[in-house]
């Protein structure tokens, strides 16, 4: 049975088998990684791997493709279960980090045009959906304005790197969850007085 994309279900399993290694992977050991060690971490054949993306820079960009994706879906889910803003953006946090999106996008950006066609609108796109969150959590009272779209999305792309090192992947992943709800334990705890000025806003971060 196809799916809306075109793909067959079995087909369609496959493909995000393979992503999810490649970002396993990639962020492991970063975006020089033989495409073998991807394609034998998601059980295929190399020629599988070629004959889905095409060669490297299809894969990788795919990759981003589809995490920008889950990160989008993961934003408005916690929108739309969420009365309180901070608790939307809880939610989010947890389940980005999971994701690992604001690692693999920094880690690629030197092999892809991530302003083409396809990556432009789904990054901005994806960062829209979340300063909705921020401006609801403003708006409710639950995050200081102090506390900005930077503030959030640089934790995340801190929190979503791999410790160097020999760390295993479980216990890595532990701490960067344990960290980011520190973080935000002091965020929901803060004040507008907190913080001595205000964070950049997402339109001075990505003029930087």
């Amino acid at each position: 049975m196809s799916s809306p994309d075109g793909l067959r279900s079995d087909a369609r399993r496959n493909r995000h088998q393979v992503l999810d290694a490649a970002r396993r992977v990639v962020l492991q050991h970063g975006p020089t990684v033989a495409l073998d060690e991807i394609a034998k971490e998601a059980g295929v054949g190399i020629g599988t791997l070629y004959r889905r993306f095409g060669d490297r820079d299809g894969l990788f960009k795919a990759l981003v493709l589809d995490a920008l994706a889950q990160a989008q879906e993961a934003a408005e889910k916690a929108d739309a279960d969420h009365e309180v803003g901070f608790d939307a953006i809880e939610a989010y946090a947890l389940a980005a980090l999971d994701l690992r999106t604001s690692a693999l996008i920094p880690m690629l950006m030197d092999r892809l045009d991530l302003h083409d066609a396809e990556l432009g609108p789904q990054r901005e796109t994806g960062a829209a959906v979340l300063q909705g969150l921020i401006d609801r959590a403003h708006e409710d009272g639950s995050l200081p304005r102090t506390v900005t779209f930077a503030d959030l999305g640089t934790l995340l792309v801190r929190l979503s790197r791999p410790l160097p090192g020999a760390v295993p992947a479980e216990a890595d992943a532990d701490l960067a969850r344990r960290q980011l709800r520190l973080a935000l334990l002091g965020m929901r705890h803060a004040d507008e007085s907190t913080l001595d000025r205000v964070g950049m806003s997402r339109e001075e971060l990505s003029s930087d």
